[in-house]
């Protein structure tokens, strides 16, 4: 099993020349704004505020690069989806996530993160296929799953497979950030990949 302590923040990449390269596998967490993806990192590392939670959606602009007990690295995304930015600063991210994942030969693992109690937006389909077209595996994440009915658990996995066209053996994971509901089971996938 991953041993995420010690866990650090190394450094913020908002241009091609800051990305880190090195030969540690690199798992690279996305997701939509608002949907959680700091919260899930700091679950994952038993750390409240190592990646940074937004009040307010957007505030991820760059890559944050985290090493993970000195073997892994973390790579947390910029949020997608939040419309109230400059048309500059959506197209510098746009302009960021082609160099980025240009090089996903070198991602060890995907980890798309969704809000469990939604259908995918189309931008999360897009960023599925951008994993895919890389020839990333990935791990979905279905967050938020405390504040789900029980009734509605496992239509909502389902339709979250069905619209990202996961393949059965891509792991589907309910996760609770704030319960800490899935943080093993999420450990394990990453462990068996890096």
């Amino acid at each position: 099993m991953l041993k995420t302590d010690p866990a650090v923040f190394v450094r913020s990449a908002g241009k091609k020349a800051d990305f880190l390269w090195d030969d540690r596998p690199l798992v690279v967490f996305a997701g939509k704004s608002n949907v959680g993806k700091s919260s899930v990192i700091n679950c994952l590392l038993g750390r409240k505020n190592l990646a940074r939670v937004g009040a307010s959606p957007g505030k991820t602009t760059n890559i944050n690069y985290f090493l993970v007990g000195g073997k892994v690295w973390f790579a947390d995304l910029p949020g997608y989806g939040y419309a109230r930015r400059p048309q500059a600063e959506i197209e510098r991210w746009g302009r960021l996530m082609e160099d980025f994942f240009a090089e996903g030969e070198r991602f060890a693992l995907g980890v798309q993160i969704l809000d469990g109690r939604h259908k995918p937006t189309e931008l999360d389909v897009m960023m599925a296929g951008l994993f895919a077209g890389c020839g990333c595996p990935i791990a979905a994440v279905a967050n938020k799953w405390d504040k789900l009915k029980k009734s509605e658990m496992e239509p909502n996995l389902a339709l979250i497979r069905q619209t990202l066209s996961l393949a059965d053996d891509v792991p589907l994971v309910p996760f609770s950030a704030e319960k800490g509901t899935g943080r093993e089971e999420l450990l394990r996938v990453i462990s068996a990949r890096v």
